[in-house]
């Protein structure tokens, strides 16, 4: 599970702007890989620093997550979005190690060309009869979408952005450094290659906004608990033109108060009468498929149980299990006996136990009547045997 982002970098919730991005150059510069030479996880601390600050740094990230943790920004913090916080690595490294390497850090985190949307991620929650016959869900999420007033430009209506002068248009520009010529991102536009100068009202200029998006999504007869559903097309928009990035859906089922899965069979625990078991007979179970032809139409089936059936016996009822995800495959439905003993018995009820008790005790009866009554204190006269000359032998 990710780290809360404040505890990565050692800020409290109500941290100022100033104070979060002085806790982030700290943090960075001690976990740099190059200030840790042999220590593996000094990259993945760096990294986890890097993370927390592009989501913080950010105010309508910080919301998110500051509501809903690290679901609500998923596809932003954790994918790598937020170019501040690549922004202010490239500055620290330019104090730490020198300009040209803080410049070569920041070369090709921007570009100026069109930029696809991050993927997101969204958990939900089904009953075992949803992943059973499928289903219509409705999700809603927080997704970036390209702003409607301004249809993505960042300017105000009826204005448009203009070339930036410091690039003329290219989004970079090269620096000489000793006999070296560096290229980076233009400072000004930020390798857009084009400035707002009378930003939209809407989006600020970003050309974007973020807002609650509300989708309808068919979930697949037969899934199973932790499948994940990818939606091409329904992530968060891209920039400058991009493409959309993806949105994936992650299954979880909740568990049943009757059945058990394994795989494609369900399993079921039914009480039998003793008397049911002892005779033979039948009784009803639970099912999930329905049909004239089977007699369930009321989410019944029929269960033939054998004469003396024990408790623990399973009777399988095939094709009654989980359809397959993929092809017409289907599991069965292991129904399991559980041989219930009568409780709260009549005075004549209990006669009658003990005409049978007694019917069923003598010598010669005794292992025809109970199957497993010969073995088991065959075994236990030995326990007792071995017991006792143990004690005798000590004594």
């Amino acid at each position: 599970m990710a780290r809360d982002y404040y505890e990565v970098l050692s800020v409290s919730r109500t941290c100022t702007e100033v104070e979060l991005k002085s806790a982030f150059r700290k943090k960075a510069i001690e976990h740099h890989p190059d200030k840790n030479p042999g220590d593996p996880q000094a990259e993945v601390r760096f990294k986890e620093c890097n993370e927390a600050y592009s989501v913080l740094s950010d105010a309508n990230k910080r919301a998110m997550y500051d509501r809903f943790g690290h679901a609500g920004v998923n596809g932003g913090g954790g994918g790598g979005g937020g170019q501040q916080g690549f922004q202010d690595a490239g500055d620290i490294f330019s104090e730490v190690f020198g300009q040209a390497f803080g410049e070569m850090f920041n070369q090709g985190r921007r570009s100026s060309g069109p930029a696809r949307g991050q993927d997101l991620r969204y958990d939900v929650e089904i009953t075992l009869e949803q992943a059973f016959a499928g289903d219509e869900i409705e999700v809603k999420f927080p997704t970036v979408q390209t702003c409607d007033v301004c249809d993505g430009s960042g300017a105000k209506p009826g204005t448009q952005p203009t070339n930036c002068q410091t690039c003329g248009g290219a989004g970079r520009v090269r620096a000489q450094q000793g006999f070296f010529a560096v290229e980076r991102t233009c400072p000004r536009c930020g390798g857009r290659g084009q400035v707002v100068s009378d930003p939209c009202r809407a989006c600020h200029g970003a050309g974007q906004v973020r807002k609650d998006r509300t989708l309808s999504v068919r979930v697949p007869a037969g899934v199973d608990d932790g499948a994940r559903i990818r939606i091409a097309g329904e992530g968060d928009a891209g920039a400058r033109g991009g493409p959309r990035g993806d949105l994936y859906i992650f299954v979880s089922v909740k568990s049943h108060d009757l059945f058990e899965r394994d795989g494609l069979d369900l399993h079921c625990h039914v009480p039998v009468p003793m008397c049911t078991a002892a005779l033979g007979g039948e009784i009803s179970a639970p099912c999930l498929t329905a049909g004239p032809k089977l007699g369930n139409d009321d989410g019944r089936v029929k269960v033939r149980v054998p004469e003396g059936a024990q408790t623990g016996r399973s009777v399988r009822l095939k094709g009654l299990g989980m359809p397959a995800l993929r092809g017409r495959e289907r599991g069965d439905l292991v129904v399991e006996l559980y041989v219930e003993t009568p409780t709260h018995l009549t005075g004549r009820q209990k006669e009658l136990m003990r005409e049978l008790a007694e019917s069923c005790a003598g010598p010669a009866t005794a292992d025809r009547h109970h199957p497993r009554h010969a073995g088991f204190f065959t075994k236990a006269r030995k326990f007792w045997g071995e017991l006792t000359g143990a004690e005798e032998s000590r004594a």
